[in-house]
């Protein structure tokens, strides 16, 4: 994973993980048999904001853990047969390019 560009959900709230704070997600393509990070279109860079047209606005700082708000839409990221990151049947991009699962199809993202 180590020098790999990769997807990163980044207001959550800071937990610890293994002993180590944590400040962020990383989205992956996901069944019960398998993971694989998610990878940007050529050309991004770290820091560039994944987009989902239709579902424009400022995200919101942190989001409360108690509202349970990723957990609400978590249901509705998925894989499409072509390979692509989706929610709600629309394709996550970053800067007009988009955001692909290498080998897995039809599939959730987690």
């Amino acid at each position: 994973m180590q020098n790999r560009p990769c997807i990163l959900l980044c207001n959550l709230k800071p937990a610890k993980m293994r002993g180590i704070m944590s400040h962020a997600m990383v989205m992956c393509a996901s069944t019960p048999d398998k993971v694989e990070i998610l990878c940007p279109p050529a050309g991004a860079k770290p820091g560039d904001r994944v987009t989902v047209q239709g579902y424009e606005g400022a995200p919101d700082d942190q989001l409360n853990p108690k509202k349970k708000v990723f957990e609400s839409i978590q249901p509705d990221f998925l894989v499409s047969p072509e390979g692509r990151a989706l929610y709600k049947g629309v394709p996550w991009c970053v800067n007009g390019g988009f955001i692909t699962a290498p080998s897995m199809r039809s599939c959730g993202i987690k």
